[in-house]
């Protein structure tokens, strides 16, 4: 079977697919098949960053948020940030009054609709405990609060169309991705209706409480995608390396493991835990 790039895959899903000088609109199940059946190649190797350990990936993250701060506010005065929750988080902890703050617009690749100062569920309520309470003047995207996703979802939508525009979907100068042991990115689980939607924000039912997310062409509008995966326990004593054998090179779909749908675009920093099963790398 042909593996096509993810940039191959997006042309039809997101309708703009060429031939010659025709222009090809496939119906919206076009989609679910190509996601499907596609194979996609292995990430080059140049992407793939494995590093000593975790406080190594930390440090590696501090630096790159910081200067994709830098660049961006150099260029067009003000940065915008798409995070995610986990133990992402930790590593922003690191971040703390940075002299970029004021100029930047957070917003969160996936969220649970909960209350905003629910410390147990609430990425919010976490980030702000951890590091954004010392971000002074950043300007942060959030929920309103309320338990519904399809609510939630078109709000954070409507909260997004402050942000400039790239093609069809708001542009983040950074976007920081975790990766589940099954695959999943942001609230993007394997074979659900979900990856295969392309609006800009989606309501994920899939659990309780419910969450909204970026959808996957939202995530590679990004100017630079960031994946880190790190640390080890006495349950998983290699990390997260089968999960990142699988993200990186395995023979997956992104219906069967969703973040391969990020090989081509990301750039992938992980400690030598998460690396130890690839081969070539």
């Amino acid at each position: 079977m042909k593996r096509l790039s993810i940039l191959e895959i997006l042309l039809f899903v997101l309708n703009i697919g060429r031939i010659g000088s025709f222009v090809l609109r496939p119906p919206s199940c076009i989609s679910n098949t190509i996601l499907s059946a596609t194979k996609l190649s292995p990430v080059a190797p140049d992407k793939v960053h494995i590093l000593p350990d975790a406080d190594a990936v930390s440090n590696r993250i501090v630096s790159i948020v910081n200067e994709a701060a830098s660049k961006a506010i150099s260029s067009k005065g003000h940065f915008n940030l798409a995070i995610p929750g986990g133990s992402i988080l930790n590593m922003l902890s690191e971040i703390s009054d940075p002299p970029w703050a004021s100029k930047t617009t957070l917003a969160y690749v996936n969220h649970k609709c909960v209350e905003n100062d629910d410390l147990n569920l609430s990425t919010h309520a976490k980030a702000n405990s951890k590091f954004l309470s010392t971000w002074s003047g950043c300007n942060v995207l959030t929920l309103t609060g309320s338990s519904s996703p399809s609510n939630e979802a078109e709000i954070y939508k409507t909260s997004l169309k402050s942000l400039p525009l790239k093609g069809s979907y708001p542009s983040f100068d950074l976007c920081l991705i975790g990766v589940g042991t099954d695959g999943h990115i942001g609230s993007l689980y394997p074979s659900r209706p979900e990856l295969t939607l392309t609006d800009w924000i989606l309501p994920v039912s899939m659990k309780e409480p419910g969450s909204i997310t970026f959808s996957l062409p939202m995530i590679l509008n990004s100017e630079e995608i960031v994946i880190a995966a790190c640390g080890v326990s006495e349950k998983y004593p290699l990390g997260k390396s089968e999960g990142m054998k699988r993200a990186i090179m395995g023979d997956e779909t992104v219906e069967t493991f969703p973040a391969v749908g990020l090989r081509e675009k990301a750039t992938w920093i992980i400690d030598e835990a998460a690396g130890s099963s690839l081969e070539g790398y």
